[in-house]
């Protein structure tokens, strides 16, 4: 299939269903991954479509995110490397707060090495994952069951969130910028992920490489509110002076403590 048919199918699918993702296009037309990703980015800047984490979604449609069952099998590897020097930097005993993104399942594996845990999550994937911990105390915040998604949100989620005090609170995002900071795609997501940031001694951002330099829908904060951030490999010059700047400790496979 030639470039431009491949063009005109993922327009017809994107008018269809409001959204495309990476993976099944590239099964379809028998391609790379990358090639669809191109192709995508040439769509977003044509101004066609706008990519998003695994895939794309419609211009003309609300904004949209990927079913969580697909967030959670895209950049597995990253996510791996992720979640491992997350665990080390959370130590037996601590108190915790985890979203409900796809990253943090993979960051509560690793972290059931560690003993007596508290964990408060969003998350009814997480709270199946850390059934069998008997050491851990493990909390729901309640809330509405989101649709397309294991993710418990609204005001009495926040509500729960906002009555406790914990030593870190682990989030990942859809984008991060210099100027407008990290950002979400979803008002829902956003404030169920400031409360909790709002909560903690301790703000962590967890998220692959690829996120950096993208901007999403909803503010959540500005970098310099972070303590820390944790990847899977090390950005550009550019924001590791943007990170040692505004006092955010950069942490990435085979690097840490950046700017110490």
């Amino acid at each position: 299939m030639l470039a431009i048919e491949r063009k005109r199918e993922i327009l017809s699918k994107l008018n269809t269903n409001g959204k495309v993702i990476v993976t099944e296009l590239a099964k379809e037309f028998g391609v790379t991954e990358e090639t669809v990703r191109r192709d995508l980015e040439k769509l977003d800047n044509e101004g066609l479509a706008s990519k998003i984490y695994g895939g794309a979604v419609s211009k003309k449609g609300p904004v949209l995110e990927l079913p969580y069952n697909v967030r959670v099998n895209v950049n597995v590897d990253e996510k791996e490397i992720i979640s491992e020097l997350v665990a080390e930097h959370v130590r037996d005993g601590d108190k915790l707060m985890l979203d409900s993104s796809s990253t943090d399942i993979y960051i509560v594996k690793k972290l059931k090495a560690k003993k007596n845990l508290t964990v408060i999550t969003n998350s009814v994937k997480i709270l199946l994952e850390l059934s069998d911990k008997p050491d851990f105390t493990v909390l729901c915040t309640g809330g509405s069951l989101k649709e397309g998604s294991l993710a418990l949100s609204g005001s009495s989620a926040e509500k729960m969130i906002s009555s406790y005090h914990v030593d870190a609170a682990i989030v990942s995002c859809k984008g991060i910028d210099m100027t407008l900071g990290v950002t979400d795609s979803n008002e829902a997501d956003g404030q169920i992920k400031q409360a909790m940031f709002a909560s903690a001694d301790k703000k962590i951002l967890a998220l692959d490489g690829g996120k950096f330099d993208n901007k999403s829908f909803v503010k959540l904060c500005d970098v310099s509110v972070l303590d820390m951030i944790i990847t899977d490999k090390a950005p550009s010059e550019a924001w590791q002076s943007f990170c040692r700047e505004n006092g955010v400790e950069l942490i990435y496979k085979n690097i840490q403590a950046e700017g110490n």
